[in-house]
């Protein structure tokens, strides 16, 4: 995608981060860099254990004990804020609320009104009008990974974080709601940041993709997926691409690497 604005508007700079585990010192990240441009999306892979959702972590201000700083838009992150909205893997909705009350929860509208507008123009672009009033055990998987994608963006944050949002579903609705949070980015216009182990959907989302190395978590390349959209993903180019970022995980031969994918 064409960027105007070439200043990095989330900026992590250094970034390190250990963990004690029974009384041993365990790094997780080391010497993190990564400038990601207002309103791009890129996609972060990496083998379990990397470190890669404790970086997303950090960015949320979900975790502040780390060596380095942090910026979104000019301003170091000290912690949670709503200019951030995080999806995790598991929904996390509240069951005894309705789909619009798990959505409104966090909305710092005061006017129930207001908030209930507020909540059905997100519902709608999520396409779930109709289960205003569902709860969540009425919902299917990917019904309820719609509701959290809506309550995330409800506040309008300036930047959306991913932690493996689809990983739990399966394989067909995965690709449903991989088109859905694309159509949702072009029209929300909202920075988005993913966590993935699936390269297919690190490359068919992102502008680039971030490939971290084992712990401790090190960014070995980024790779630029320069495809127009919407991507083929059985094409040439696609698997050009696949194959680059498999090569840093593997080290393989080109047959080697071929017979993996």
């Amino acid at each position: 995608m064409s960027l105007l604005n070439h200043h990095p508007y989330l900026e992590i700079n250094d970034v390190n981060k250990q963990f004690i585990v029974d009384d041993q010192i365990v790094p997780a990240l080391s010497a993190i860099q990564l400038a990601i441009q207002a309103g791009e999306f890129v996609s972060i892979v990496g083998s379990s254990g990397c470190g890669k959702s404790t970086l997303l972590r950090i960015v949320a201000g979900l975790e502040c004990d780390y060596q380095g700083t942090v910026t979104l838009d000019g301003k170091r992150i000290v912690g949670p804020g709503l200019d951030r909205g995080i999806v995790f893997q598991e929904h996390r909705l509240l069951p005894w609320m309705t789909v619009t009350e798990n959505i409104t929860l966090g909305l710092t509208e005061s006017d129930p009104e207001r908030k209930k507008q507020i909540a059905q123009t997100y519902i709608e672009l999520v396409g779930l009008a109709g289960f205003e009033s569902a709860f969540p055990n009425q919902l299917s998987g990917g019904m309820s990974q719609r509701v959290a994608i809506a309550r995330a963006l409800v506040n309008k944050p300036q930047l959306l974080l991913l932690d493996e949002p689809f990983g739990a579903l399966d394989a067909l609705t995965k690709i449903q709601l991989q088109q859905e949070i694309l159509r949702i980015w072009q029209s929300e216009k909202t920075t988005m940041m993913l966590v993935t182990h699936d390269i297919d959907e690190a490359i068919y989302l992102g502008d680039r993709v971030v490939v971290m190395s084992k712990r401790p978590g090190m960014i070995k390349s980024i790779i630029p997926v320069n495809l127009p959209r919407p991507r083929n993903r059985t094409s040439y180019q696609f698997f050009e691409i696949k194959k680059a970022i498999y090569r840093e995980f593997f080290h393989e031969d080109e047959a080697s690497l071929e017979y993996v994918i």
